[in-house]
């Protein structure tokens, strides 16, 4: 018989090994990010940022599975809120990922919605608040890409509640949630994004559980966050801080969000994400290895 446990499946993405870009001289090559992640312990991976891994589908597949790895999600940036305008350039960066992430076997693809402000510099790029009409465009717009991209690759959309967005706060997070279909739009719940913006985990999964569709397990330093916030930085400045922090040191407790994840009993992606852009390289390794032994003591 299969337990609620067992239907929880963790992994680590390449973001735990300081990875936000294709290409970028201070990250780690990929085939290091593969041999260390399933030396970690890891048997789920995400593509990361398109073009980081082979986007040829039988190599990545020839990389992959001599690691024993799988892939659970492809990742797309999209800014739904501006509308219809937006669309077709939209659909250009989502049809390459979802193609490969159909080919991998996966079945969801992480939407994460576009900054207000720029995540390096802190320049503010538009409102931090939407309109009404902005708001329904997002919601709009993500029904159409969730419906696009569930006809043509068979894919689930999970929309990620990030940092810098305006799908943030408990608030907006639930604004959104009400505002969309639930048989179309369900959540990818970022822990260390949704405690960053003020939001409790294991109140949503509790409030809204048949919305979530996905996990990303991280933590915030609430010390350094308390900075952050003091100070307004933006999310990129903040992550270089380190307000992303090792498990189990900072917030929210993730053993009570698996327990309440475990109760859902769905089948449920948990990929652990650490942020920690940029890092030196041989900081990743020994974390991700701490990190599969600490979740496996929460019971997963």
């Amino acid at each position: 018989m299969t337990t609620a446990k067992t239907r929880i499946r963790i992994g680590s993405a390449p973001d735990s090994w300081g990875v936000w870009f294709p290409d970028d001289p201070r990250q780690v090559p990929w085939t290091r990010f593969l041999d260390e992640v399933a030396g970690a312990g890891y048997g789920w991976i995400e593509l990361g940022p398109y073009g980081y891994l082979p986007t040829d589908p039988a190599r990545l597949a020839d990389e992959t599975a001599r690691r024993n790895l799988r892939v659970s999600a492809g990742t797309v940036f999209t800014g739904l809120h501006h509308g219809p305008a937006v669309w077709d350039t939209t659909w250009e960066h989502v049809a390459d990922v979802a193609e490969l992430t159909r080919a991998t076997g996966a079945g969801h693809l992480v939407v994460i919605p576009a900054f207000w402000r720029d995540d390096k510099t802190g320049e503010v790029l538009e409102s931090s608040t939407l309109t009404a009409a902005q708001w329904r465009d997002l919601a709009g717009q993500t029904e159409r890409l969730a419906r696009e991209v569930r006809e043509r690759y068979g894919l689930r959309i999970v929309v990620h509640p990030h940092a810098d967005t305006h799908i943030d706060s408990e608030e907006n997070v639930a604004r959104f949630l009400d505002a969309t279909d639930p048989d179309l739009v369900n959540l990818c719940l970022d822990t260390g994004h949704y405690a960053y913006c003020g939001g409790d985990s294991v109140k949503l999964i509790e409030t809204y559980g048949e919305r979530i569709g996905y996990l990303h397990l991280k933590q915030v330093d609430p010390d350094v966050l308390a900075q952050v916030h003091a100070e307004e930085l933006p999310f990129g400045p903040a992550v270089a801080r380190g307000v992303m922090c090792e498990p189990p040191a900072g917030v929210p407790a993730l053993e009570p969000v698996l327990a309440a994840a475990q109760a859902l009993d769905v089948d449920l992606f948990a990929i652990v994400e650490q942020d920690m852009y940029p890092c030196d390289p041989d900081r990743p390794l020994p974390i991700a290895t701490r990190t599969r032994a600490f979740l496996r003591s929460c019971g997963a």
